[in-house]
């Protein structure tokens, strides 16, 4: 169907893979625009069997539990980003050579001509919050935006709604950029690379490839990572439009094309007149929420894109001052008997609790949770030095428990063998015991959460109530 945005559908014979939060937008849109749909989905639980009821209602075929065939006459495939690659769905596509997109690439597709550019982060972690305060930067412009995308709102509903906006903040996650072949952002940033979702991808190579999609054909900027060289490695192998930059950010001192940190204040050398001399102050280090070195590159890259957008430096301090942070994202529950009680539950692989160990300079780590296949020597070698104890529960527990033994012989260790949700507040005390004045009890598990709560925020919701729980009895 070509690489540009497409106008005619009537009659066009469309897949929809999978309902849930895209599927059902994009089934919708598309039976709206007059093409043929047909909606497939592994599951028929009660959830999807509501959502069929609704596209059936419209004249949309849906056929629940029955995902693997490829319906006769198809033309185009819609897919949830969640899909694997290697569905036996995908399988018939591509030998029948029928495209397969993802709903970015529809919204892409669908977006008018006069619609809003779109300025996009990806990253293994970091994105949700670059981008909320990418949208508050912008916002404090006197800009019309949207925060869209992988963070919950989709990007059909923003690109087809009824409101206006003159750019979108859009998080994309490696599944959806795979499926997103023809977008071209405004400006894109890549925060950081570390293995994660290796199962999906099939390789550390694939995800990475997937990931600097976000940079073809960029317009104006690539933000990259000088702390992760592999950030600056896709910036080199991206096919862009003539005059787009690259663009580093950096926890030091900036050189010219960069932005960084001076003497706790956040700098531009990039968007300045002669930046081999200049620097545009934008905002202090205390303007962050919170202030912890990982949160600042988020900062520094949330500030690169709206500066690649036009955007005034003092909109840059308001924004950053306005930004509220998401719950369970390094966020200070309460200080009891001197010590603070930090809760990270989104700190859900090892890259994430790497950033948020590295905040604190004396901590009791509780940990522990679903591997996904990882492995914990590289991030206990690298904190062992900030650790005043660990207090491990969760299935996969005994995996960062060997590593500790291994690099970390001296840091005193709880075993929790229970994995009830009772376990957190056992895991609260444990540290309490272990924790002296001055000292981070942290919550950065390193792990999903599935094993013991239904997700990171129920286990983030755990340790505050616990924590609470001990002030109670203080």
């Amino acid at each position: 169907m070509g690489s540009g945005q497409v106008t005619d559908w009537q009659g066009t014979h469309v897949t929809v893979a999978g309902l849930g939060v895209s599927g059902l937008p994009a089934a919708k849109a598309l039976h709206g625009r007059g093409a043929k749909v047909t909606v497939v989905n592994d599951g028929d639980d009660a959830r999807a069997r509501e959502q069929a009821a609704e596209l059936e209602a419209l004249g949309i075929t849906v056929r629940l539990g029955d995902g693997a065939t490829l319906p006769e006459g198809t033309e185009l495939v819609v897919t949830a980003p969640g899909w694997k690659p290697d569905k036996p769905l995908f399988t018939a596509a591509r030998e029948a050579g029928v495209e397969i997109w993802g709903d970015v690439e529809l919204a892409w597709r669908l977006r008018g001509p006069d619609a809003a550019p779109w300025l996009a982060v990806t990253g293994t972690n970091g994105k949700t919050t670059t981008v909320q305060m990418l949208a508050s930067i912008l916002k404090a412009a006197g800009l019309r935006t949207a925060a869209v995308g992988n963070i919950g709102v989709s990007l059909l509903d923003a690109v087809l709604g009824e409101e206006t906006y003159d750019v979108l903040a859009v998080e994309l996650s490696s599944y959806q950029l795979h499926w997103a072949p023809s977008l071209r952002a405004h400006s894109a940033a890549v925060l950081n690379l570390a293995p994660d979702h290796l199962d999906w991808h099939g390789s550390m190579e694939a995800y990475a490839a997937d990931k600097g999609r976000i940079y073809e054909g960029n317009r104006v900027a690539c933000v990259y990572n000088l702390a992760d060289k592999a950030t600056e490695e896709l910036v080199r192998e991206a096919d862009v439009e003539e005059g787009c930059r690259a663009i580093g950010f950096t926890l030091g001192t900036p050189g010219p094309s960069q932005l960084g940190v001076v003497d706790g204040i956040l700098v531009d050398r990039t968007f300045v007149e002669n930046r081999q001399k200049n620097a545009q102050e934008l905002a202090e280090v205390s303007d962050v929420n919170p202030p912890a070195p990982h949160n600042i590159a988020n900062a520094l890259a949330a500030a690169a894109l709206a500066r690649a957008f036009g955007v005034p430096a003092t909109a840059v301090r308001d924004g950053l001052r306005n930004f509220t942070p998401d719950a369970h994202r390094i966020a200070h529950v309460a200080d009891v008997d001197s010590v603070a009680y930090i809760d990270d539950s989104k700190a859900t692989n090892t890259h994430a609790a790497e950033a948020s160990l590295a905040a604190y300079e004396s901590i009791v780590w509780i940990a522990g949770g679903l591997a996904k296949g990882a492995t914990f020597d590289e991030l206990v070698a690298k904190s062992a030095k900030r650790l005043r104890g660990a207090v491990l529960i969760g299935r996969d527990r005994a995996l960062i428990r060997e590593a500790l033994a291994r690099h970390a012989p001296e840091v005193p260790v709880v075993d929790l063998d229970r994995t009830d949700t009772g376990a957190m507040l056992a895991a609260v005390q444990e540290a309490q015991g272990l924790a002296r004045p001055g000292d981070t009890v942290l919550l950065a598990p390193a792990c999903a959460s599935m094993d013991m709560f239904a997700n990171y925020n129920k286990r983030g919701d755990a340790f505050a109530a616990a924590v609470r729980e001990l002030g109670d009895g203080a």
